[in-house]
């Protein structure tokens, strides 16, 4: 029954949870359960056949990290995740997350105490911006797909952060970061009691508190990313990016004439003879163009606050049952801010604004009054203050059970109630278009007019509600299982059985001004200017059950081999809000998109030929059904692209009027609410992995893992790129339609949802560590990291587009290395000393050519030079040194210090020349370079 235990233990199947297991000690007195808290060197004897990566409470202390997303963020095996720079336009959401092997967030699984938890959307995804690190005892990491014993959309792996128990003492600690320059930091503190001993008293009850508090980090506060025009040398060639946008203040004029050309300029350049403040100019001798210099206005870390209550409870009834109870209530508030609201508004021919802002200079650009057909304004409302967003999500997870062993059957069971709720307000910047008509009406606003004298004026119009609302709960019931099954040569061969039944339920309630056009009241079109606003509500839910059966045998002493097995059953999406495409209209609750069942397998062996050396391996499949928003959502418009593309239809055609030109073009989404071959099929996956572990002597233990993850039929919404590069295939994903907050037609492009493509992604990750006991203390060396060999997608069609080591047309980049070598000695058990060196390699850019026209050749007197054809480029690879000293007072046994500096020598984010991807910074990557740079931390905690 023990070697049953540990096994499972090693494969994470208990409850899936390793929070109890036995040692190799306890199985020779008798069932004796320990908590396994990791170690400084991993051992042979501690090894399974899957990869797990272990980080103690030590380990955790000793990286400085001030958050659960900023210590999982920072693992090597971890790419390809959602930072808090990507919420500053919106796109983030508030949210950041984990991906393990850069194969996504949707792949990843996160649990705590082996259980699931809420995710922050329709899928499983989970914002780690919701778990306390005050509360986290340890977390492991599981870099193998797990479909099979966790649930089908364990492909990447699982995160498992185990929570603190058995506390007694009434504990302290606090902690403060702040930067070396100007902008950013943090201060946070956790206050936590227990009550009982759980191996003397039989029980424990544990409450803790904490709060932290992150500032906000603005553009204009670092050098490299203060201005979009970023001068730069390359191959002896000087450049300059021209990261601006054409919606400027003062406003310029968009005029279609009658012969199908578009010209753009701007008034006020002819009014001053200048291009006003916050602004640059990108015309020609003929066309006169004063671009807005966003870079400047935007945020590079969000400001958020944290507030989270953890409480366990764990009770032995007797000593064969334990029962147990956990309760995490958290709410975090993100406030990220970017550039000011934007948009194109119509300008009538027969106004006073366009006769008198525009017709006086006309003659300056070549262009007759007679000439012009149609004309629109480009407006950036800087009075009204950046656009500003706060995110706030509020978590609660309960989840209570029992767990113990009866006539040599050792089993377990749980119920697990968690909900995740996540608001999104309007509180800076965003202006009601209904508001703002008012206001020009009464001749009080000039678009056209100088920046900075018509705060007061807009004021009235700034908004200050709620934008949506998405709530997600999830019920889950689940029971393991195990018992002996016979004895083979090398043990007793061990059976376990679980299984699973969940209901999710997902509603996403947009305001009645994000509605705009679709909100289902009588004559509403309120809408807010410089944002999409045509959202739809979703109510949507969906049961789903699974069993699993895992098998091991010790076929010798030194073999082991496990087979497992698992069926999942997934229900049709219901969905409440179900709208008439035609008309908008509600229609009755319907099924929507398909069933889905499947079952997948995993094989492992553990090979130890001798006594320090350990073969392990394994092989298995996985799928994973489509989140319901993926299925259920409504198509609604969806703002902008993010890059600027050249109008995909030309005239004659007559769609050709609605559209700008060279710009950011406007976007539609939507679900695939069809069933059958025609809806959305699972995406699919064979996965392997093959390690090995040599501990040559006692000090020294090293380990290689190769691993490859396959995927079909993979999830993709369609790139905005493949339409504009080729607009006659995708010619049916072109219309027209009318929004309501330009007052007029636009040209859309329709982005939808496919089993589109193949995945596949394949590595190596090392685990070396070395120990040595000295007269002067302990020394310890660590070294981790992730060698990637591919990420790639295939969508049919479409050039095979990898990922690894270069920008790629999903506008992403998994870079080829990622290691942290650290070294730490302890001495006389005072002081603990580490130092850490964290490295991310290089990669190439973006690829831009003067089509893009975001990037410059620059003579030296500052003229633009023509004859510019592109350039490719590559990104430096990004270094940052880390130190830290911990202090252990001994004559106060239970406080500790730690002083620290992250990023020793102010190291600078490398130069990106990316115009997509993240949020709005300009300069270089957030989501691979932290931009905050020297960082001074302390924290400390005391007991009483």
């Amino acid at each position: 029954m023990c070697a049953a235990i540990r096994l499972l233990c090693m494969t994470g199947l208990i409850g899936g949870s390793t929070a109890f297991c036995p040692s190799a000690h306890a199985q020779e007195e008798g069932i004796q359960r320990v908590e396994i808290t990791g170690s400084a060197i991993k051992r042979i004897a501690k090894e399974g056949a899957l990869p797990v990566q272990f980080l103690s409470a030590a380990d955790i202390q000793k990286t400085g990290a001030k958050s659960v997303e900023e210590l999982v963020q920072s693992l090597s095996s971890m790419q390809g995740f959602t930072t808090a720079s990507e919420s500053v336009n919106g796109g983030g959401g508030g949210v950041q997350n984990a991906s393990i092997h850069s194969i996504g967030a949707a792949y990843t699984l996160v649990l705590l105490n082996g259980r699931r938890i809420a995710s922050y959307g329709s899928g499983s995804a989970v914002n780690l911006a919701s778990i306390p690190m005050s509360a986290v005892e340890r977390v492991e990491i599981l870099t193998d797909g797990a479909s099979t014993l966790y649930g089908s959309d364990a492909i990447a792996g699982v995160i498992n952060f185990i929570l603190k128990k058995n506390q007694q003492d009434f504990r302290f600690d606090a902690g403060a970061n702040r930067p070396g320059k100007k902008g950013g930091g943090n201060a946070n503190f956790s206050l936590s009691k227990g009550f009982g001993d759980l191996d003397k008293d039989g029980y424990n009850f544990l409450v803790t508190y904490a709060h932290d508090a992150q500032r906000e980090l603005n553009a204009k506060d670092r050098d490299f990313a203060k201005t979009g025009l970023r001068r730069f040398t390359e191959n002896g060639k000087n450049y300059s990016t021209y990261l601006l946008a054409a919606n400027t203040a003062p406003a310029s004029a968009t005029l279609s004439l009658k012969d199908k050309t578009v010209k753009i300029f701007s008034p006020a350049y002819y009014k001053t003879g200048a291009c006003a403040p916050g602004t640059a100019f990108v015309g020609t001798a003929e066309d006169k163009s004063c671009w807005f210099d966003y870079a400047g206005t935007v945020q590079l870390v969000p400001k958020s606050e944290r507030d989270s209550l953890f409480s366990s409870f764990n009770m032995k009834l007797n000593p064969d049952l334990n029962v147990f109870g956990e309760l995490v209530l958290s709410k975090y508030k993100q406030t990220a801010r970017y550039a000011p609201a934007a948009q194109r508004l119509s300008l009538p021919l027969s106004g006073a604004l366009y006769a008198n802002e525009v017709v006086p200079y006309l003659g300056k650009i070549g262009v007759s009054p007679g000439d012009v057909a149609s004309a629109s304004m480009n407006i950036r409302f800087t009075d009204a203050g950046g656009r500003t967003r706060d995110y706030v999500t509020d978590a609660k997870h309960l989840a209570f059970g029992a767990s113990g062993m009866k006539n040599g059957f050792d089993y377990s069971a749980s119920f697990t109630h968690s909900e995740n709720s996540q608001e999104s307000n309007f509180v800076d910047g965003f202006l009601s278009k209904n508001a703002y008509n008012d206001i020009v009406a009464s001749g009080r606003f000039n678009p056209f007019g100088p920046s900075g004298s018509s705060s007061a004026v807009l004021a009235p119009a700034i908004l200050h509600t709620n934008e949506n609302k998405t709530e997600v709960k999830l019920d889950r019931i689940s029971g393991t299982l195990s018992h002996a099954l016979f004895d083979a040569p090398g043990g007793t061969s061990q059976l376990a059985l679980s299984g699973d039944y969940a209901q999710q339920r997902y509603n996403f309630m947009p305001s009645p001004i994000s509605q705009g056009a679709n909100a289902q009241q009588p004559n509403f079109t309120d809408t807010p200017l410089g944002d999409s606003a045509d959202h739809l509500p979703v109510a949507a839910k969906r049961a789903n059950w699974g069993a699993s059966a895992e098998w091991m045998t010790p076929v010798f002493k030194t073999l082991e081999v496990t087979a497992a097995a698992r069926y999942d059953a997934y229900a049709a999406v219901k969905n409440r809000m179900v709208f008439d495409p035609s008309d908008g209209k509600l229609l009755p609750p319907a099924e929507q998109g398909n069933s889905n069942k499947k079952a997948t397998y995993k094989l492992a062996f553990r090979f130890t030929p001798v006594e320090n050396l350990l073969l392990r391996g394994s092989y298995g499949t996985g799928f994973k059904v489509a989140n319901m928003d993926s299925i259920a959502s409504p198509t609604v418009q969806a703002g902008n692209t993010s890059g600027a593309y050249a109008c995909p239809v030309k005239a004659p055609d007559p769609r050709a009027a609605y559209c700008t030109g060279t710009t950011q073009q406007y976007l539609l989404s939507g679900g695939n609410k069809l069933s059958g071959e025609s809806g959305l099929r699972p995406e699919t996956s064979k996965q392997y992995a093959v390690g090995v572990r040599f501990d040559p002597v006692k000090s020294l233990s090293l380990g290689l893992d190769l691993w490859s993850v396959n995927m079909k039929d993979q999830l993709t919404t369609l790139p905005e790129q493949f339409p504009f590069a080729d607009p006659v295939k995708f010619n049916n994903n072109f219309s027209v339609v009318y929004d309501q907050g330009i007052g007029a037609n636009k040209l859309v492009t329709l982005l939808p949802t496919f089993n589109l493509a193949a995945a596949r992604y394949r590595g190596i990750d090392w685990d070396n560590s070395y120990s040595m006991k000295t007269g002067v203390g302990k020394f310890d060396l660590k070294w981790n990291g992730t060698y990637m060999l591919k990420s790639e997608v295939d969508v049919p069609g479409s050039p095979t587009e990898s990922s690894v080591g270069r920008f790629d047309a999903y506008n992403n980049v998994t870079a080829r290395i990622v290691s942290r070598l650290s070294a730490s000695w302890a001495s006389l058990d005072t002081y603990t000393h580490t130092l850490a060196i964290n490295f991310r390699s290089g990669y190439h850019d973006q690829v831009l050519t003067a089509d893009d026209n975001a990037l410059k050749l620059v003579n030296d007197d500052g003229t633009l030079p023509v004859g510019f054809t592109g350039l490719k480029r590559d990104v430096k690879a990004f270094t940052t040194v880390d130190w830290q000293t911990r202090i252990q007072m001994k004559q106060y046994a239970k406080l500790g210090i730690s002083l620290g500096i992250r990023n020793v020598f102010d190291a600078e984010p490398p130069l990106s020349i990316r115009t997509a991807g993240g949020g709005n910074q300009a300069g270089f990557d957030a989501r691979y370079a932290n931009p905050l740079g020297r960082q001074f931390y302390v924290t400390g905690g005391v007991s009483f």
